[in-house]
């Protein structure tokens, strides 16, 4: 008799808005991103609302106890031709609040302390009557930067950046979570799918940074004791 354990639900790569807390956030993230999702955070409600208008996600991850959410159902947007699916994190004792919430639309709950397990297994059902979005055309970009999922190609205005297959991957990640903050070990997890030590993140950073910024204004920066983003330098606001 073997003690396996049932795969976990895999995505194939849909794109979550992740609405929580940094904890939370690191957590959803680092996993839902080796189960094959693509993953965007937002750490507040309000600041979600603003995502949601910008892009098309195919499904919302929404921690409802951030401190902001009851209110988000005074402040609904405005009528959109697509509405992702939505699964809540929820605290038990909140349910009755929630219910009527989970009339509309395609929406379900996961209580906290949750399993990812689970999660995943919800997603799962939630995303399966749910049309795709199409990924962005080429690639993310940011700025002047730009990759190429087709091609496994970066470019940085006329600039080809000839990257290895762990670069292409962390600055792809960069780029889809532009202006935040990616510690050391959601880097590590993302990039080889465990954990390395500090020199090897550093190095892999280091040499990231050397082709994306030699010619051009900086786009990658360090945070010390935190972690790198790639985005706005500080100075810039």
């Amino acid at each position: 008799m073997t003690d396996e354990r049932p795969a976990l639900a895999r995505g194939s790569g849909q794109h979550v808005l992740v609405v929580g807390g940094p904890d939370v956030a690191e957590l959803l993230t680092t996993t839902l991103e080796l189960a094959g999702y693509r993953t965007t955070v937002a750490a507040t409600g309000t600041e979600a609302l603003t995502r949601a208008a910008e892009y098309r996600y195919d499904l919302v991850l929404l921690d409802t106890t951030l401190p902001d959410v009851p209110d988000l159902g005074r402040r609904r947007p405005p009528p959109a031709a697509h509405r992702p699916p939505v699964l809540f994190l929820t605290a038990y004792d909140t349910l009755d609040s929630l219910l009527p919430e989970l009339g509309l639309g395609e929406k379900d709950y996961v209580t906290k302390p949750f399993r990812m397990a689970e999660v995943l297994a919800r997603m799962r059902v939630l995303l399966r009557g749910a049309d795709p979005v199409r990924p962005q055309e080429g690639g993310p970009r940011y700025r002047d930067l730009v990759l190429d999922d087709d091609l496994c190609r970066a470019r940085r205005g006329t600039l080809t950046l000839d990257l290895t297959p762990a670069e292409y991957r962390l600055l792809r990640h960069f780029l889809l979570n532009a202006d935040r903050v990616l510690s050391k070990e959601r880097i590590s997890r993302y990039v080889w799918g465990d954990l390395r030590g500090d020199n090897a993140i550093e190095q892999l950073v280091s040499r990231l940074r050397r082709k994306v910024d030699g010619e051009a204004p900086a786009l990658i920066h360090t945070r010390r004791g935190f972690g790198y983003w790639l985005g706005r330098s500080e100075a810039e606001g």
